[in-house]
Formats: C-alpha cells, sequence, structure tokens
C-alpha cells in the first residue's frame, strides 16, 4: 500500500460513496480502518476496498470484522491516518 496512492484513492471513493471514516496504513503492509454510512455505499466501498482500490495497487485479501447496526455515525467525513 505505500507509494500507490491509497489512502488518497480511498478518501476520494468514500467521498463519492458518502460514507464516513477512516483509513490508515499499518507498519504490516497492510490497511486498517473504520467504514460507516449507509448499508448500499458501505457494500460499494467494501467491493471497491475487495477488487479494485487505488491503482498500481495488489490486494491479496480483504478482511471486515466487527460489522454492526449503528443508530447514527460516529465520524463527520472520512480521512487518512498514519499509525
Amino acid at each position: 500500500v505505500q507509494g500507490v496512492f491509497f489512502r488518497a484513492c480511498t478518501q476520494e471513493q468514500a467521498r463519492n460513496l458518502g460514507v464516513v471514516g477512516w483509513v490508515a496504513n499499518t507498519r504490516h503492509n497492510t490497511v486498517k480502518g473504520v467504514i460507516q454510512g449507509e448499508s448500499e455505499a458501505l457494500e460499494e466501498m467494501k467491493e471497491w476496498l475487495r477488487k479494485k482500490g487505488s491503482p498500481h495497487s495488489r490486494i491479496e485479501r480483504a478482511e471486515f470484522t466487527n460489522e454492526r447496526t449503528l443508530e447514527g455515525l460516529e465520524f463527520d467525513a472520512f480521512s487518512t491516518e498514519r499509525l
């Protein structure tokens, strides 16, 4: 995920879909984060993360955990962070 503009592309995709949360590169060449939004937009975002990603990225696996229904969003926007 280094050098392929993953965070910037993910932030743009999240903005286009109207989801909120964050993503960050880890020291283990993986990405972790939180994504919240409408069910349909979340599924689109997960599919993008599973199969497309940023240009030149190589996706080997996408794992989504702790999925749950929320009464309201916990974030106002989507951001990228460094861990």
